[in-house]
């Protein structure tokens, strides 16, 4: 059975806008006012919460950094839990895309580093669970992507072959993550970085969801 495993932030749905609001609610609740930019700094928020942390509290110059980052990133699950799908918008021609992919006997699932329960809440939100056999978050397993394992586990639960099967991203994470399963990726060019991600060597690039398909169907042929 072909198989089609998504990321989700920055791939499914842009989910910047929400991730930089939680970061820069615990900055606000420290004091210090929103320090991360909702344009500027979305291929940060992309990266995760920790990584929006690590650079507001860099660009406030602390000397303690790890330990700061410790400490607010329980803040910063609860805030993003609360405003979750506030700003998040599912990208043009994903839900097309993925019920093309359905009609066609493909089995499609999410493996993503956001925690099993927000990526569960989010999809539900976005009214898109459904259209996935499996989701597999980033405290799903006791490893999380670039690592196989939870890439493998996904096309498992999907009821696919991992040999017959493709890894959509749009980080270097996910780019790892496939060529340590042993597939091919393809990464969108629609995020912060736009046709950037072309120097991660993938096997393809997706400008449009309504390219999805061929894409796909060239890589498994």
């Amino acid at each position: 059975m072909k198989t089609v495993i998504f990321d989700l932030d920055g791939t499914l749905a842009d989910t910047s806008g929400d991730l930089i609001a939680a970061a820069n609610a615990c900055f606000e609740a420290l004091g210090h006012g929103a320090m991360l930019d909702m344009a500027a700094d979305q291929a940060t928020a992309f990266a995760g919460g920790r990584a929006m942390l690590r650079l507001g509290f860099e660009r406030l110059g602390v000397s303690d950094l790890e330990a700061r980052i410790d400490e607010q990133f329980q803040p910063f699950i609860g805030y993003y839990g609360a405003s979750i799908d506030r700003h998040t918008k599912v990208y043009d021609g994903a839900v097309q895309a993925v019920q093309r992919l359905l009609d066609a006997d493909y089995r499609v699932g999410i493996c993503t580093n956001k925690p099993e329960g927000l990526a569960e809440e989010l999809m539900q939100r976005l009214g898109m669970r459904d259209m996935f056999r499996a989701l597999i978050g980033a405290d799903t397993l006791p490893v999380r992507k670039p690592d196989p394992a939870p890439y493998v586990e996904t096309v498992h639960r999907a009821g696919g072959n991992v040999a017959r099967s493709v890894l959509i991203g749009d980080t270097v994470t996910d780019r790892e993550t496939a060529r340590a399963a042993g597939v091919p990726s393809v990464l969108v060019t629609f995020g912060p970085t736009g046709r950037d991600v072309a120097d991660l060597q993938p096997e393809a690039l997706l400008d449009h969801y309504d390219d999805l398909f061929g894409v796909v169907e060239g890589l498994l042929a």
